[in-house]
Order: C-alpha cells, then structure tokens, then sequence
C-alpha cells in the first residue's frame, strides 16, 4: 500500500517483480494493457470471483519502471475495506507483502539510482521546509552523487599514475613527476573539505536552524513565538517562569528554514523545578545557532545579551518585544551580535504585529553572514552517513599526501590509502553491495516507497 491507511479519495497499491503482470492477470479485467497507460478494470477476487472494486490500473513493464522490474500501480477507492480487500486478493494470487523501502532498495539493486539519491527519495517524503525539499529534489536528480563520482575518478586517476610509474618505469616519458602526483591528491583534499563544509548547512537545511527565544521572566517570548508561527502555541500568562520546558515549532522560510525554541526565562531562581527549566534554557542557548535576546525594557534586553554571551559566541539579536507599550528608547542601543559585529535592535510587537518582518529578515541576514544558502548548483551533505564516508575519504588522501611527500614508502604501500578512499566513496553512492548499510538506510522507509 503506498498511500496512508484511512479514509480518503484514492489509495494506490503497488506491486513489482517477477510474475506482478501474471498475478495482476488473475485479478483485473481486462487484461492485458497497455503499458503505461491507466485503465478501467473490475477487480475480482482470484478464487471465488466476487467484485471488489472498480479501479484504476497501470502497467509498467521492465526496465522502464520505478524498480527497473514489471511493475504495475492500482488506483482503488480510498477507505479502510476496499484496498484491504484488494490487498488480500492480490496476495491470495500469490504476492508478498513489501519490506520497508523495499521497491527503493530494487531501485539501487536493479541500477535505476545509486544509494545518495535513494536517500533522497526518503528525505523527500519527510521534507518539513521548501528548503529540505529543494535539497532533496537536488541530491535525487543526482547533484551530490556526480559530485562524488567526480572525486571518486580523479582517486583512481592518481592510482592510474601511481600504477604506470610502478609498472612501466623504462617507457619513453620517463618517470611520473611526484609533484603531479602530489598536486592530483590535494587538489581532491580540497574538494573533499569543501563538501565537508556545507555540513552545517546541510543539518540547517534539513533540521531548521536553531534560533533560540531568551530572556528573564514575562519578557514576551512565548507571545513573539506565537506572532511569528501565527497560532498559539505555547502558554501565555503574566505569571513569571510559565515556561517550564522548551518549545519547539518549525517555521518554514527562505532560504533557512528556522526552528524557533521559546525556553523558560534566564534569572536566578531557588525554585527546583524552575532551575530545571532554566538549565535546559541554557543547554539551547549554548547550541543555538542565532539567539534572540528579549526583553522590554532596555536594561532587561542587555541583561540577556550578556548572560547569552556568557554562554555561546553565536550570534545574537537584540528585540525589544511590547514596542506597542513603551516608548522606544532603541535608536542609541547597539549591542554585540558577533565577535565585532555590532547589530542595532529590533523593535516589535505581538499584539500589533509591529517589527515581525524586520526581525525574520534579521534572523536570515545574520545566518547568512556564516553560512552559504543552499542553491541548485552546490549540493549540500545532510546525512550522518555522507559526513562519515566522505570524512574517511578525506582522510585517506590526507594521509596519502603525507606519505607520498615524505618519500619513506613505496608507491604500491602509500597507494593503500587511496584505494581506501575509493572504498569509502563507493559505499556512499552504493557502489559495493553492503548489506548492513542497505538495511540501515532503508529501515525506515515507509512500506509502500
């Protein structure tokens, strides 16, 4: 079933495999079709004939299918009774239920995609931000993975230097200069490092990035929280240290999605179960990558910027929230957002809306002083599987380098390294059959993808 259970309009079952057309055959009339091309049929149950449904259903003969083998696709009545009907007719004529991310993982193992575009498909399907889904849509039309096979070429092209100067010293072109060789080898540490570094991107990418909401007691920040997702979610009161947990809510924006984190207000308290929450405040404020410092007076604006400040070096914007309330004493408050960036404070209101778009726009300028907005054109590593191949690659070739400068080993002994390299980058994109890696990455696939 690749559709979710419950009511709805349509749901879709999905077969491929090796006798899916003859298993099919036995359950829809008319058949055959025509491939890839939607059909009417009555579906009949393969032992006593009795009329399930009327659906539609699609033919998609190998190799030009979603799985590279004979699949075919039924559009059925949405509902509980219906598909789960249909389900046991089909499997009654002999079908077996997938395995999650089962028709994915032929996909690889038929060669219709590599293993970085079939994690895309599932980071498609879990997309929370236009952000995530652009990256997803990038990797799944194969940018990361030209990328890694780029580098992967250039590996073996050193090798294939390594490999003549050790086989064919006496030819007419003499020995291969080591400098050209060295040269080939940093030149792919160079390209590995910068893939390394759109890592925070790609977590900010895929995650949001952390924009922690501080300040002491009844400061306003649960009310900004609220103006900026646009509902209410978290509780509003008068009554200091409300807050007792951080809340977190995904703002889908451009071009960082944003998770804004309210958190308990920061002053010094003997109440225990306050002290638990402040501590956690302080947890999210020393991994937040852009902070906002609340307050609505002057003095309690700067009081968090310097508690903040105390605890991270990640960039800090000033807000003064309940601009509607006070007269604004903003124009001579400038307070420090980075190592000697001063950044001016931001005035809004939750109840007016006052400021509300300044501060998105702060939020985004300040991310995108550090930090690369993604774009079609550089890919991005969001997997804690890419960082670790391409980390082990890089410090393959490192240690390559390394090797082959200092001239204390033969050229078959230091080229060890690089076919290590190769290794790591043939298991990112798929290209050795891993088994544990398989059933790690399509584990938590849904059933029918």
């Amino acid at each position: 079933m690749a559709t979710a259970p419950g009511r709805g309009a349509v749901a879709l079952i999905r077969l491929s495999g090796v006798g899916a057309f003859d298993i099919v055959a036995s359950v829809a009339h008319p058949w055959p079709l025509s491939p890839r091309r939607a059909t009417l049929c009555t579906l009949r149950h393969p032992r006593t004939g009795e009329a399930l449904d009327r659906a539609l259903v699609t033919a998609f003969p190998s190799p030009a299918s979603y799985t590279g083998e004979d699949v075919v696709e039924i559009a059925t009545h949405g509902g509980a009774v219906v598909p789960a009907s249909v389900m046991a007719a089909l499997a009654a004529a002999g079908a077996e239920p997938a395995l999650p991310g089962e028709f994915t993982r032929r996909a690889v193992l038929n060669g219709r995609m590599d293993l970085v575009q079939a994690e895309a498909v599932g980071d498609l399907v879990d997309a929370r931000s236009s952000a995530s889904q652009a990256a997803a849509l990038h990797q799944l039309d194969g940018g990361l993975s030209r990328r890694v096979a780029a580098l992967r070429e250039e590996l073996i092209g050193v090798e294939a230097l390594l490999a003549y100067d050790v086989d064919f010293p006496e030819e007419d072109d003499g020995p291969v200069p080591r400098q050209r060789v060295g040269d080939a080898a940093r030149s792919v540490v160079k390209r590995l490092d910068a893939l390394l570094a759109t890592v925070p991107a790609g977590t900010m990418v895929r995650d949001g990035a952390a924009v922690v909401i501080a300040g002491v007691p009844n400061a306003g920040k649960s009310s900004l929280l609220n103006a900026l997702v646009g509902e209410r979610r978290a509780i509003v009161t008068d009554i200091p240290g409300t807050t007792r947990d951080a809340i977190e809510v995904l703002l889908d924006s451009r071009p960082w999605p944003l998770r804004l984190v309210d958190t308990a207000g920061l002053r010094d308290t003997t109440e225990v179960v306050e002290r638990l929450g402040i501590e956690v405040s302080e947890e999210w404020v020393t991994r937040a990558d852009v902070i906002l410092a609340c307050g609505d007076t002057t003095e309690s604006v700067a009081a968090t910027v310097a508690r903040s400040r105390g605890l991270t070096d990640a960039p800090i914007v000033a807000v003064r929230t309940k601009s509607d309330l006070h007269a604004s004493e903003l124009s001579a408050m400038v307070v420090a957002s980075g190592a000697d960036q001063p950044a001016a404070a931001v005035a809004v209101s939750a109840e007016t809306g006052e400021g509300l778009g300044e501060l998105l726009s702060a939020i985004q300028s300040v991310l995108g002083m550090g930090h690369v907005a993604p774009s079609a054109d550089v890919p991005v590593v969001t997997r804690a599987r890419h960082l670790r191949a391409l980390s082990e690659a890089r410090e393959e070739v490192r240690a390559f380098v390394e090797a082959w400068e200092s001239g204390e080993l033969p050229s078959p002994v230091v080229a060890v390294h690089l076919r290590a390299a190769v290794g790591a980058l043939d298991e990112l994109i798929g290209g050795v059959d891993v088994e544990d890696i398989l059933e790690r990455v399509f584990s938590a696939f849904c059933v029918g993808k």
